[in-house]
């Protein structure tokens, strides 16, 4: 059963009470997610007639690109699109042309962060090609691939890249490849009953103001989307891992590899291709805020723990950042994660011969197997290159982390060739390739 404690569950909505209370939200709700159930829910404050429910709609703003860039990655994986392809082999007609599918997924782009139009968030929306018409190379901020640069216009412009190679709106192929597969049914374009009203909060009285929803067209796919804690909820439990069928565990573990650092030199922030990222307290996270116009919400997911966490909230701001990160280190507090039990597992003669000590040149590692004819290559000492791999049906091992990502590790007679550096029995074996020979040690 994932449900958390009595006292995991007061401590939890102590946290997000005082948050509705301190910060002045008109509502706030938060759950959290854990192999892949929704452990906790709770709802504070008044939307519409009562107290918020796991069924309320708020809006998700950014959380929206997320969404996109699925399917975005949905393409690559059925070959109709490459990452490093210029966004102008998909959709023509814009002055920067040559910057990537990838780069617009991860924000390095260098384009403007918001369209050349009046306040986008706050006004209807423009059709594409009218949008399309008033960009030039004034909207082009910085070199391509130079920095990360947040850009609301590269996701509009992800959003028509879907449209056009599924031959429909993108908000059909989202729905179509993502909501509907995982189940989150009460996600729309635009707000259903029982939905939040958006405020701003009057910052030296306590007096609401109502916010503008709009339709924003061509720029939709940066922030359209409303959805439930419920739904949202399946989204988290979707990125620890949980929800099959939409991405591969690959392709969603290569959504979260950091493609930029977000936060200059305090390196705990970044983004991925789609997915922004955060390190809080040993832990990985990855997700995505969302912010319009009386609106706040947030997902974070740890595929390490399949925990997940988020907040939805219908306020223009004041929601703290920690809120959900102390709801974590409180579930870590009440009710650390056992560690799975250890079980002894089949083991190929031939490669449990190949487990224990070798040395790179002078330096000892350890082999040691692992499930699934997996090996893992770590310094003995704790100092060097540490790398797991994963068993090919040629008979090598692909290395999967660390420096040898991607490198390819064969078994030689009494040596290892891992991208032709050789480990050896001994130190320098001299009866083994390069770099053995025929000296010896000495004083």
């Amino acid at each position: 059963m994932s449900q958390v404690g009595e006292s995991t569950a007061r401590a939890l909505l102590r946290r997000l009470a005082v948050e509705q209370s301190e910060s002045r939200v008109p509502s706030l709700t938060a759950a959290v997610v854990r192999d892949g159930e929704v452990a906790w829910f709770g709802g504070r404050g008044r939307a519409g007639e009562g107290e918020p429910t796991l069924d309320t709609q708020y809006r998700l703003g950014s959380i929206t690109k997320s969404m996109v860039a699925t399917v975005v990655m949905r393409l690559r994986d059925q070959g109709l699109v490459d990452l490093l392809d210029p966004i102008g082999k998909h959709v023509e007609g814009t002055p920067f042309e040559q910057v990537t599918i990838a780069q617009l997924l991860s924000h390095t782009a260098g384009l403007t962060a918001e369209p050349p139009t009046e306040w986008w968030e706050r006004t209807p929306g423009l059709p594409t090609d009218e949008l399309l018409a008033r960009l030039g190379p004034e909207n082009s901020r910085h070199r391509p691939g130079r920095r990360f640069h947040y850009s609301n216009l590269g996701y509009g412009l992800l959003g028509e890249l879907v449209a056009r190679h599924r031959g429909m709106p993108w908000l059909e192929a989202v729905r179509r490849e993502v909501l509907e597969p995982l189940g989150m049914n009460d996600t729309t374009a635009r707000p259903r009953a029982p939905h939040a009203s958006g405020y701003a909060v009057h910052p030296f009285a306590d007096v609401l103001l109502a916010e503008p929803e709009h339709d924003a067209v061509s720029m939709a796919p940066a922030g359209q989307l409303w959805s439930t804690p419920g739904d949202l909820a399946r989204w988290a439990i979707f990125l620890t891992g949980s929800g099959d069928g939409v991405l591969s565990k690959a392709t969603l573990a290569e959504m979260r590899e950091p493609a930029t650092v977000a936060d200059g030199d305090a390196w705990s922030a970044g983004y991925g291709l789609g997915l922004q990222l955060l390190r809080d307290r040993g832990r990985r996270l990855s997700g995505h805020t969302g912010s319009m116009p009386g609106f706040l919400a947030t997902v974070w997911a740890d595929p390490a723990e399949k925990v997940g966490v988020l907040f939805m909230a219908n306020t223009t701001s004041g929601v703290r950042g920690t809120l959900l990160t102390d709801l974590l280190a409180i579930l870590d507090e009440h009710e650390p994660r056992l560690p799975e039990p250890w079980e002894p597992v089949a083991a190929d003669p031939d490669l449990l011969a190949m487990t224990g000590l070798w040395h790179w040149g002078p330096t000892p590692y350890v082999l040691r197997l692992l499930p699934e004819r997996g090996l893992s290559l770590t310094p003995l000492r704790g100092v060097g290159r540490a790398s797991h791999f994963v068993s090919q049906q040629d008979g090598t091992w692909l290395g999967l982390d660390g420096y040898y990502a991607g490198e390819v590790l064969r078994a030689g007679d009494g040596f290892l060739d891992l991208n032709t550096f050789i480990f050896t029995r001994e130190p320098y074996d001299p009866a083994a390739p390069i770099p053995g020979g025929p000296g010896e040690w000495s004083a």
